[in-house]
């Protein structure tokens, strides 16, 4: 896939899942999440190539202009969006599957300075509410729900809702919305 179809492709990601976009120019020009997501594409490049100095710095950069620190070490699958994307922090070791969406406020950090996997690891279709922090080297489970301002430290099984602080883990409901999930998260399982 070229450069141009993965631009297509995200804004299309961003108009499935942002009810408030009008269309696909505000989209490209307005949404800072967008943006650090492709200038994380460039630095990430870089970072495996071993300019690892330049890509630092251009993430830092990217973080200034938009409010959003990716580590260029951070491994991110396609049609991932970042809705409203102030305070978003990811660390080195994050891996980001496909599908994938994060609100404001959301930090995908570490717990521990040693060296090796140390942040946490969203399988395909994993949704993260604002402010939540997902810290250490865990895995939450493909098609998962984190509510908003949880805190998990755990790992998770595929198709689980996690609220709290610390979290707790239950399976989703049938027909549960994952937005219902993210905006008024139940703080009792």
């Amino acid at each position: 896939m070229n450069a141009w179809d993965r631009v297509r492709e995200d804004i299309a990601a961003a108009r499935l899942r942002d009810p408030a976009a009008r269309g696909s120019l505000e989209i490209a020009l307005l949404y800072p999440g967008l943006h650090a997501i492709w200038a994380h594409r460039l630095w990430h490049a870089l970072w495996i190539r071993r300019a690892r100095f330049i890509a630092r710095a251009g993430s830092q950069v990217t973080r200034w202009l938009t409010g959003i620190e990716i580590h260029p070490g951070a491994l991110i699958g396609r049609r991932f969006f970042i809705d409203h994307g102030m305070g978003v922090v990811i660390g080195e070791t994050a891996e980001i599957g496909d599908d994938v969406m994060l609100y404001h406020g959301v930090t995908l950090g570490g717990r521990t300075r040693d060296h090796g996997k140390r942040h946490p690891t969203l399988e395909d279709g994993v949704a993260v509410g604002a402010g939540a922090k997902v810290l250490g080297p865990i895995t939450i489970g493909a098609g998962s729900a984190v509510g908003a301002n949880a805190v998990v430290t755990r790992d998770a099984p595929p198709d689980s809702v996690l609220v709290g602080i610390p979290a707790k883990v239950r399976h989703r409901r049938a027909g549960e919305d994952t937005r219902a999930i993210l905006t008024a998260p139940e703080y009792v399982i």
